[in-house]
Parts: structure tokens; C-alpha cells; sequence
């Protein structure tokens, strides 16, 4: 079968060039060919078709069950992560069905119960930071955001089971926080356990500590039910589909590891990079101090993530380094053509999120960090997508700028910080997501109003 801009390094080196540096993988081959190219990348399906032509992918994600279809089984690098009844592995019919029954509790009157935990788990953390010493923004924004996972996606937040399911979910992300460590979810021969101190090995032993935890928790609120309830993990259990049917024990774990891992992991680095840019630029602080300000002291978490500052700096944050870096696959049903290039039925097709969100001539200057071009042009959602798109769009694409808005608002308007290193901040791999390399390494110098005396 014929693909179009194929790429002519061998096979193997593409795969390593690809786990080891991404970025650097996709910009050589946008380089040579900029709307799309033809990969031999692990995991998805191994050989894809990366698209990063905002026509391409409306037409990709709007065809979704006639030409390119979503399908869950490209997905299979996420198996061990997530298990088999995850939405991310999920097709047609059933994956509707669970989409419907995961949507509502991330939208509407729920987002409002989860903005006032966030602002003070931000300043709970931050109480604990020693003055006058660095910190790593990367490490504390995970902190803030498995909090968040915790007590609004599972309702915990004490007890022994409480820290024991924080400290493992810091364990289990944490192995995979550099290039190296990530190749053990590409390559399968990789995925051996060889022992309690094996990487392969480790990571087994703790997932099996998590489940014991979760199908403990779980069996808990079937025998304790309680309607007052409004954490994500109890909304699940009481839902039912068209059909009246509830989740299973084995889908509702599956369902919570999903979001522990895809959530907290992506929404910290997001943060971090959020912090980084902000300490970067001291004129982007400065007009994000301003607006925050127009607000007095008594304003609603839902009024704060509704000025337009600091969404186009959310914004900018997720275009300019985005989390995730492909949309799920779509693989093609019939012959067709694309930009003007044949496909065959069987064809993978990958939305290249990183790449488009890198294109000159959607964002000129697309290297600097510029909030205003949110304010100036509203973008499609297949010009600016950083939770995908289509029917397989994020479920945390509600939440999650919700968190970000609110987490970098607090910290702005409470506390004065200041970058430790000045030179540029680089994405790196950290599993299937990119996140800044060092970690984005801040100086705590106190509370605002401290600091100002």
C-alpha cells in the first residue's frame, strides 16, 4: 500500500527517534513535509500518518463512522496503564454509551462544587513551601492536581487509604518520567517482569497495590451508598445508560485509572508550564496581576475563570506546549483521498496536535509566547485543539482549564516567585505526554503582600 510522505530513515531508528525525542522527530519531518507525513512510530498502530492541516483534521474528525472511523483497538499501547475497559479502548456503540455515562459529572453545576476545593488545596501546598528556597513547579502542580483527583474524582481526602492511593499514584507516574523509562510502554519485549526491582516489574507490583485500593474502595460505597455524595466516583456508580445498566466493578476501575493517570499527569505539567511562562515574562504577570484585581476579594471561582486575560493565557499555555501530542487514531474505511493524496481502507491516520499548534501560518511567531492572539482571532476547533477532537475529544476538556485557570490565578494574586534558571524551558517526553525538562525550578519568596513591604 502506497502512503503519502513517507519518510526514508529506517524503521527501527524512526521508533527510537520517536520514544527518545519526539519533538525533534516531528519538527525534522514537518520540516520537510508540513501538512502531513508518513511514520514509523511504536505504539497506535505502528506505521500512521501524522496530520497537522486544519482542513485535514476537520474533515478526519468530522467523518467519523463514514470514511475515518475512531477505533479503540490502535490504542493498545495504553492497555497496561488503563486496562481493556477504559473509554480510551472502547469502539462504536459501547464507547457512546460510556461517554454518555462519564460526560455530566465534568460539566455544569458540578464544576462549581469542585472550584472552591481547588483554590484552597493551591494554598494548602503552598503553606508548606519553605520561604526563600526553590522548588520544582512541576512536582507541586502534581501534588495540587492528584489532590484534585482525589477528593473530586474519588471523594477521599483522609485516611489510610487515602495516602496510601497518593503516594502509590505518585509512584506509578514517576516511572515514567523520563525518555528512557517511557520506551517500556512502547515496546512490548520491554514489558517483562523480572523481579520486584525490574522497571516492568515495579510498575506491576504497584498497579496491583492500586487496584487492592480502588475494588476496596469501591466495594465500600456499593454496601455504604450514599446519595449526598458529589464526588465522580460515586456520580458513576449510580448512573445507569439508556438500557438501565450500571458499570461493573471492573469498569469502574478501569474508568478511575483514566483519570488518575491521564488527569493529574497532563493538568500538572500544563500548570508547570503555566508558571514557567508567567515567570518568564514579567508583562504577562504583570497584566494577569491587573486583571485578577478588578475582582474583589469575595469573587466566585466560576467569575475568575471567566476573564479573558488570563483564558487567552490558558490558552496560549496549551498551544504553545501542549500536553498531548497526537489525537487517538483514525483509521480509514474506504478509499478516499486526503489533501489531494490517495488512501487505502486500513490507512492510520494520527491528528498531530503538536505540529498544527505549531504552524506559522495559523500562529505567526508561534515560537513566542503571545496570550493576545487569543483575543484577537477566535480560533476552530481544528486550528487549536489541545484535548483533540471529534468523538473522542477529552473528557476532561471542561475541567481541566477550569483547574488551570484557577490553580495559576491563586498563585499569581497569593504568592511572589521567581525562576531559579533563566535558560529556555524544553519539552521531554514523560510516557505518552510531553512535559518541561527540568521541571521548571522556582524560587518561593513569600506572600505577595509580604513580599511588597
Amino acid at each position: 500500500m502506497q502512503l503519502p510522505n513517507t519518510l526514508n530513515t529506517p524503521s527501527f531508528l524512526q521508533k527510537l527517534h520517536w520514544v527518545a525525542d519526539p519533538v525533534g522527530y516531528m519538527e525534522s519531518a514537518a520540516q520537510k513535509y508540513p501538512d502531513l507525513f508518513t511514520a514509523e512510530i511504536v505504539g497506535f498502530g505502528d506505521t500512521a500518518v501524522f496530520v497537522q492541516h486544519p482542513k485535514a483534521l476537520q474533515e478526519i474528525l468530522t467523518n467519523d463512522r463514514k470514511k475515518f472511523a475512531a477505533l479503540g483497538e490502535p490504542n493498545k499501547t495504553l492497555e497496561p496503564l488503563v486496562g481493556n475497559f477504559s473509554v480510551i479502548m472502547l469502539e462504536g456503540e459501547r464507547h457512546k454509551r460510556r461517554r454518555q455515562l462519564l460526560m455530566p459529572p465534568f460539566h455544569g453545576d458540578r464544576m462549581k462544587a469542585y472550584g472552591k476545593l481547588i483554590c484552597n488545596l493551591v494554598e494548602k501546598i503552598f503553606s508548606q513551601l519553605p520561604k526563600n528556597q526553590s522548588f520544582s513547579a512541576r512536582t507541586t502542580m502534581q501534588q495540587i492536581s492528584l489532590e484534585v483527583i482525589l477528593q473530586a474524582v474519588f471523594g477521599l481526602s483522609e485516611g489510610e487509604r487515602y495516602q496510601k492511593l497518593k503516594r502509590l499514584l505518585i509512584l506509578i507516574t514517576d516511572l515514567f518520567e523520563s525518555s528512557f523509562t517511557s520506551a517500556f510502554i512502547y515496546f512490548s519485549f520491554l514489558q517483562k517482569d523480572l523481579g520486584a526491582w525490574s522497571p516492568w516489574g515495579k510498575f506491576v507490583r504497584i498497579r496491583q497495590q492500586i487496584d487492592k485500593l480502588l475494588y476496596a474502595e469501591i466495594a465500600e460505597r456499593r454496601l455504604k451508598a450514599d446519595p449526598n455524595r458529589i464526588d465522580i466516583l460515586s456520580l458513576l456508580m449510580s448512573a445507569q445508560d439508556e438500557q438501565g445498566k450500571s458499570m461493573s466493578d471492573r469498569e469502574l476501575r478501569d474508568e478511575m485509572m483514566t483519570l488518575l493517570l491521564a488527569g493529574q499527569e497532563t493538568t500538572a505539567s500544563a500548570m508547570a508550564w503555566g508558571l514557567y511562562w508567567i515567570h518568564r515574562l514579567p508583562e504577562v504577570r504583570e497584566k494577569l496581576l491587573q486583571e485578577i484585581n478588578t475582582l474583589d476579594d469575595s469573587a466566585s471561582p466560576m467569575s475568575i475563570v471567566q476573564l479573558p486575560y488570563l483564558t487567552a493565557v490558558c490558552n496560549e499555555i496549551l498551544r504553545i506546549s501542549p500536553v498531548a501530542m497526537l489525537t487517538f487514531p483514525r483509521v480509514v474505511q474506504e478509499p478516499t483521498e486526503l489533501l489531494g493524496y490517495a488512501l487505502e481502507p486500513r490507512t492510520i491516520l494520527m491528528g498531530c496536535i503538536y505540529l498544527l499548534h505549531q504552524r506559522e501560518d495559523l500562529y505567526p511567531q508561534h515560537q513566542q509566547f503571545l496570550p493576545e492572539r487569543f483575543l484577537n482571532r477566535q480560533f476552530s476547533p481544528y486550528e487549536f485543539m489541545p484535548f483533540g477532537g471529534g468523538v473522542r475529544r477529552c473528557i476532561g476538556d471542561a475541567l481541566a482549564p477550569f483547574e488551570i485557570k484557577l490553580v495559576l490565578a491563586t498563585i499569581v494574586s497569593r504568592y511572589q516567585l521567581a525562576l531559579v534558571d533563566h535558560r529556555p524551558e524544553q519539552p521531554q517526553r514523560r510516557g505518552i505526554t510531553l512535559a518541561p525538562k527540568s521541571g521548571v525550578k522556582l524560587r518561593f519568596c513569600g506572600e505577595l503582600g509580604e513580599y511588597k513591604q
